[in-house]
């Protein structure tokens, strides 16, 4: 049984995440910062040391790499390399900025997002800056403090010292960025079944 780490899980379990469709048996353990998600871990992603190294054949971070700061982005992804085993790959789900960009300039920063993951209400602002309750003095965890196209997100994996594997962008209403890296370069059939089974259709 391969086993992945869902950073950032927030209510989101196994079942609602790639991996409960890739057609193979994994197991979760769960991590986030916020005790009422009741994780299995409690932590940040920038520091796992009740995590073993080389432990886990994938790290998941969907929607929550964004609540980190720039600074703090180096250390998580050297945190996630270290957890991994070395066949293992990182999945990032995040906004994508160049999608939202032009919804910002049209002066519609302020519509609802049409995006059913972005949540009710959601405009380009909130998903860039944040989500109404942590911009109305809520707990901060889902505060975004940094955004990402797919150029800058791959760089970030690629000076951090991972073997980028596949990326791609979510199109309207979605705005999504997916990518997943590797530990260590794969063949290029690796990497397209790996594309196939976990990023979306």
């Amino acid at each position: 049984m391969k086993t992945f780490l869902h950073v950032g899980c927030g209510d989101e379990r196994r079942k609602k995440t790639p991996f409960a469709q890739a057609g193979e048996d994994w197991r979760e353990t769960t991590l986030d910062v916020d005790p009422a998600s009741r994780p299995d871990i409690l932590g940040s992603m920038t520091s796992l040391a009740g995590v073993a190294a080389h432990g886990f054949d994938a790290v998941y971070a969907s929607h929550s790499f964004e609540s980190l700061y720039p600074f703090e982005v180096p250390v998580a992804l050297a945190e996630f390399k270290r957890v991994l085993k070395p066949e293992g790959f990182v999945l990032i789900v995040c906004r994508d900025q160049q999608a939202e960009g032009p919804a910002v300039g049209d002066g519609k920063a302020s519509n609802p997002a049409p995006a059913p993951s972005a949540g009710r209400g959601t405009t380009p602002m909130n998903i860039t800056v944040g989500l109404p309750p942590v911009l109305g003095g809520g707990p901060n965890f889902t505060a975004r403090r940094v955004g990402y196209t797919q150029e800058t997100l791959s760089a970030e994996l690629t000076r951090a010292g991972f073997a980028l594997g596949a990326a791609g962008r979510r199109t309207a209403p979605y705005h999504e960025l997916w990518v997943i890296a590797f530990v260590s370069p794969q063949p290029e059939d690796v990497l397209r079944a790996a594309a196939m089974a976990y990023f979306p259709d």
